[in-house]
């Protein structure tokens, strides 16, 4: 259920860099060996000293560690889950001495992916400067064909510093230029990032460069991507730069037959070629954060990308608790945290098929989407369901609905000639109900588990903001 790595690692002496942080990018769910209560926790140590836990995968963490010149590091990581972890899960003892070893168990989800242990990223050892950039925070907006790029800086390891900033097009020109810790910056006939297919020229980052002057030379810089764009959504719309944008595009997830899970450069890109290939312009990251890595190729590519946390398989009543709504809204503030610069990122999806259904998952859902609204009020936040339209006691506190249907798979096997029926009923009942703009996130039918074959699949998935319309793309042969 775990594993245990060791590094030892030699650095060189910096009276420049004095800070190191030791940072993990993202590891599958972690945690403690399991002893009951389980909890998910990732634990470090540097030289026998222990030194951070986290609870929870996919999001990276760090912790401020000053080694010696040579220092051995200890990681720990299980991926048992709990009810109160994300996933979920639960333990099944089977106590029958004649068929099962004395403390056997099994680990249940409801989830359909396998919930790997070890890391799958990297883990990096880097040092900053005794003043220096810890956070940037940009939101975009326009002033009719100036672009408006708001910026907030949060430095740290001192009180009395500088901070200038510049924004240069793609051409290396500097088109503004600002002071302080916080302020906007104004881009007269501003290029907008527009997503894939929707503009001849998509996808146009600036870059925001951060200098930070203390006492003496610079202390900190930083180049931030910057795309310049708006997100909005009305009664049936979802707007980027004012234009309805219609979703057409995939569920991913980050694994491959020839790799297994993990980041892979090479395999990233093969993704994002198939994906122009169908036409796509849009993905959404099923069913927990990508590496930041992947998000960086889709501000590049235009892909438009609908952020998810890792909270699918949440179906019981006790993962709806306190306890496990907590660590959902901090799970929420890393997510955030790390991908809020993003232009590709346009929703923030905080959990796929719950049991919406459910008593407290009201008030779960309504808190959950406040304080994430709190974090980001420039991003519209959803989660997808699969609960029926008066059933579900989420939806009222989303502002897109995105549902999941698997018509003639899980009823009416095989008559495909009632989906056209079924689906425009659906959608009918859920705008009569909300009045909102609609997405159909998944749909499909049954596949051969671990089979990986681009020309078996010869279908593509549009997802639709019409009311009553699904449609299918076909790849070509």
């Amino acid at each position: 259920m775990g594993s245990i790595g060791h590094w030892i690692i030699s650095l060189p002496h910096s009276a420049r860099f004095p800070h190191p942080a030791l940072v993990c990018e993202g590891v599958p769910e972690l945690a403690k060996p399991p002893t009951p209560p389980l909890v998910s926790l990732y634990l470090q140590w540097v030289n026998g000293v222990h030194v951070i836990e986290h609870e929870g995968g996919h999001l990276p963490f760090e912790a401020d560690r000053r080694p010696l010149s040579s220092c051995c590091i200890t990681i720990a990581i299980n991926n048992t889950l709990s009810p109160h972890t994300l996933p979920p899960g639960t333990i099944l003892y089977k106590t029958d001495p004649s068929m099962y070893p004395k403390g056997y168990f099994v680990q249940n989800t409801k989830f359909d992916f396998f919930n790997y242990a070890g890391l799958h990223r990297s883990v990096l050892l880097y040092t900053t400067p005794t003043t220096y950039i810890d956070d940037i925070t940009v939101t975009t907006d326009m002033d009719q064909d100036i672009g408006l790029v708001n910026y907030q800086i949060i430095v740290q390891g001192s009180d009395h510093f500088q901070v200038d900033v510049s924004l240069l097009d793609e051409e290396g020109k500097v088109v503004a230029k600002g002071a302080g810790a916080e302020g906007q910056l104004q881009v007269p006939s501003a290029h907008l990032w527009w997503p894939y297919l929707m503009h001849e020229h998509p996808a146009y980052l600036y870059s925001l460069e951060v200098m930070v002057t203390a006492v003496g030379p610079v202390s900190d810089f930083y180049t931030l991507p910057v795309g310049i764009h708006t997100v909005a959504v009305t009664e049936s719309q979802f707007l980027i730069n004012g234009k309805p944008f219609y979703f057409r595009g995939v569920n991913k997830h980050e694994d491959a037959d020839i790799r297994g899970k993990g980041f892979d450069w090479p395999l990233l890109v093969k993704d994002f070629n198939l994906l122009r290939w169908l036409g796509a312009n849009a993905f959404r990251t099923s069913h927990y954060p990508y590496a930041e890595e992947v998000l960086q190729l889709c501000d590049r590519y235009g892909i438009v990308v609908i952020d998810e946390s890792p909270g699918v398989g949440i179906v019981l009543v006790e993962s709806f608790s306190n306890v496990s709504l907590q660590h959902h809204l901090e799970v929420m503030e890393e997510m955030i945290r790390r991908d809020k610069n993003h232009p590709a990122v346009v929703m923030w999806s905080l959990a796929n098929e719950p049991a919406s259904f459910l008593k407290p998952a009201g008030y779960y859902f309504k808190t959950l989407i406040a304080h994430t609204k709190a974090l980001d009020p420039s991003r519209p936040v959803t989660f997808v369901t699969n609960t029926n339209y008066e059933a579900d006691l989420g939806a009222p506190y989303v502002d897109v609905i995105c549902v999941n249907s698997y018509y003639s798979w899980y009823h009416d096997y095989g008559h495909m000639e009632v989906i056209q029926l079924q689906l425009a009923t659906q959608f009918e009942n859920w705008y009569k109900a909300y009045q909102k703009p609609m997405i159909q996130s998944e749909y499909g039918a049954d596949a051969i588990e671990g089979f990986h074959e681009v020309s078996a699949s010869k279908m593509g998935v549009i997802f639709s903001l019409s009311r009553t319309v699904m449609s299918v793309i076909t790849a070509p042969d």
